[in-house]
């Protein structure tokens, strides 16, 4: 055996922040409407929202969820989703060629967000929105003196402030697609004036600016601009990324091992991103080092060359997502949001009909690494098998990440395992202290890296659970072919 994890428990890379689990409700395709909304649906509780849907949300345990977009935001006018249902406007929507009732939106997300136990965090229209409408929603949420528009809510039924937290200024505004695409110096200048009246508005919120989405030469330059410009004013700094098994946006077409290398692109984009960030903040003197939020991210290229929206996920998809929280936890120390895009129906892990919802592949990985991981990210060594691309040579077999719990009594490694025959057999080894007995095994698999789960065959992946025993400074483990795998360990 030659594949080896060595955990010194005091090897620390950072506390994890939980909201590297959240996610992101856009107004596009079947996502709420049809999605996380349906009103008159057998499945829908009062309010109008699916309760099938709700239960899976709660299973993903997202503490974070980003509102109303994405590309929808940069046309969105939040005054038309408010207020009684039947005095709302609909509207042309250009982002993604609909028409968007209103029906749903800033009240009803907040419902939402508080009956599956997340945060909200709403963008601002910094496309062809003005700096007044976004402080105006500010107070409309927020506002607790007796001004016009805290009583415009009062009115409309919520008399205590909705205290959102987390505000984003603008969406992908780097990229020619968005409504209000902005130059790095445009979107500098207007972050730094929406943020001055937005903090002004609410002292109490974060703030995200739209960094990079578009990775093309100028993002260095976007992000130094921002720094220079309004460092004070950036409590995250966004970043977005899709990935597929496909030559536009992984390596080539339908190759198991190039799909598999991604993890590569994660590192670098996330060690460039986090380098330059650390340089500028001391460079500009800055008393703390603005971290990171992964905004939007997911596997997303089959229906999107046709420019669709609802992909149905397989199992090496499932790996991705894994290797995405890997490497969020290795970057645990910058990386302190992530939001899967999106939740339901559209590029998601929970995919609804009328009658009732299945679990996509890649609602599994991410349902066990939210309800396992611990808080310290820790500074492993693993070594072993390796497999080469055309791109890539001696990449190891096993992609692998590690937690520890705050008591110092949770040990959790998860293990991707990126061989698509081969059980693969690892040691995992203690530098000091000792493993307590039980352990706890979730491993997601399927028949092949092809299965996909449909209403026809829902559990063709799955998590399955076992328990084992671990005793001493070691444990040697068989890790499945295409397999996730979260062992947790008691530790004396």
């Amino acid at each position: 055996m030659t594949n080896k994890i060595s955990i010194d428990l005091e090897r620390t890379l950072g506390q994890i922040d939980r909201n590297i689990f959240g996610g992101f409700a856009e107004h596009l395709g079947r996502h709420i409407y049809g999605g996380i909304y349906e009103p008159g649906s057998p499945l829908a509780d009062d309010d109008g929202l699916r309760r099938d849907v709700l239960d899976a949300i709660r299973r993903l345990g997202m503490p974070v969820i980003r509102y109303p977009g994405g590309n929808f935001v940069s046309g969105y006018r939040w005054r038309d989703a408010v207020g009684p249902q039947a005095e709302r406007k609909a509207r042309m929507e250009l982002a993604w060629h609909d028409l968007e009732p209103n029906t749903f939106g800033t009240n009803e997300f907040i419902d939402f967000c508080r009956k599956v136990g997340s945060e909200p965090y709403l963008a601002v229209n910094c496309g062809d929105g003005d700096m007044r409408e976004a402080r105006d929603w500010l107070e409309y949420c927020n506002g607790s003196q007796d001004t016009e528009l805290v009583k415009l809510r009062r009115s409309h039924g919520f008399e205590e402030p909705h205290r959102v937290k987390y505000w984003g200024i603008g969406n992908e505004v780097d990229g020619p697609w968005q409504t209000g695409f902005k130059t790095p110096e445009e979107y500098a200048r207007a972050y730094t004036e929406f943020a001055k009246v937005m903090k002004w508005t609410d002292p109490n919120i974060e703030l995200l600016a739209s960094a990079v989405s578009l990775w093309v030469p100028d993002w260095t330059e976007r992000v130094q601009l921002l720094i220079e410009q309004a460092g004070k004013l950036i409590d995250y700094l966004a970043i977005h990324w899709y990935v597929g098994n496909d030559a536009k946006r992984g390596y080539r077409d339908d190759d198991f091992a190039s799909y598999m290398a991604l993890s590569e692109l994660l590192e670098e984009r996330l060690a460039a991103f986090e380098g330059l960030v650390y340089a500028l903040c001391r460079a500009n003197k800055l008393e703390r080092t603005i971290p990171i939020a992964v905004d939007e991210w997911n596997v997303w290229y089959r229906v999107h060359n046709e420019g669709k929206l609802e992909e149905i996920y397989n199992l090496e998809d499932a790996l991705v997502v894994a290797m995405h929280f890997n490497a969020f936890i290795r970057h645990a120390s910058t990386v302190k949001m992530a939001n899967i895009a999106q939740i339901v129906n559209v590029i998601a892990p929970i995919f609804t009909s009328p009658e009732g919802l299945v679990l996509q592949t890649t609602f599994h990985p991410f349902e066990v690494y939210s309800q396992t991981c611990g808080d310290t990210a820790l500074d492993i060594h693993w070594s072993g098998d390796t497999f080469s691309t055309p791109e890539h040579s001696g990449l190891r077999v096993l992609d692998v990440s590690a937690t520890l719990d705050s008591a110092g009594k949770k040990l959790a490694v998860y293990v991707v395992n990126r061989t698509e025959t081969a059980a693969t057999e690892a040691e995992i080894r203690l530098v000091e202290g000792r493993f307590a007995g039980p352990v706890r095994s979730y491993v997601v698999n399927g028949p092949d890296i092809k299965a996909t789960n449909t209403f026809e065959a829902p559990e063709q992946v799955t998590t399955r659970q076992e328990s084992l025993t671990a005793q001493g400074g070691s444990f040697t483990g068989s890790f499945e072919p295409h397999s996730v795998t979260a062992l947790v360990f008691d530790l004396e």
